[in-house]
């Protein structure tokens, strides 16, 4: 697993740990204790990516567009 913290990660790090993760689980070739844990942070991988995929989200949200269809700035993000 990554020295990084969860909370640290790019959505891309925590995608691809959380791949990992999955993939040693259904192997089925861990004990039950490292089945735990591998469970427990993949349980927060997958919350560092929702999080991220939200913030993008908003981000692209928050894009203004002209009468054109071009994008013309930003309007403010709420809570941001």
């Amino acid at each position: 697993m990554s020295e990084i913290a969860v909370q640290d990660m790019s959505f891309e790090q925590a995608m691809t740990e959380l791949e990992k993760v999955v993939g040693q689980l259904e192997r089925g070739d861990v004990a039950l204790e490292e089945s735990i844990k591998l469970y427990e942070r993949g349980a927060l991988l997958k919350k560092r990516c929702e999080t991220k995929l939200k913030e993008a989200e908003e981000k692209v949200a928050a894009i203004t567009l002209d009468s054109d269809g071009n994008p013309a700035g930003l309007k403010p993000v709420e809570g941001l």
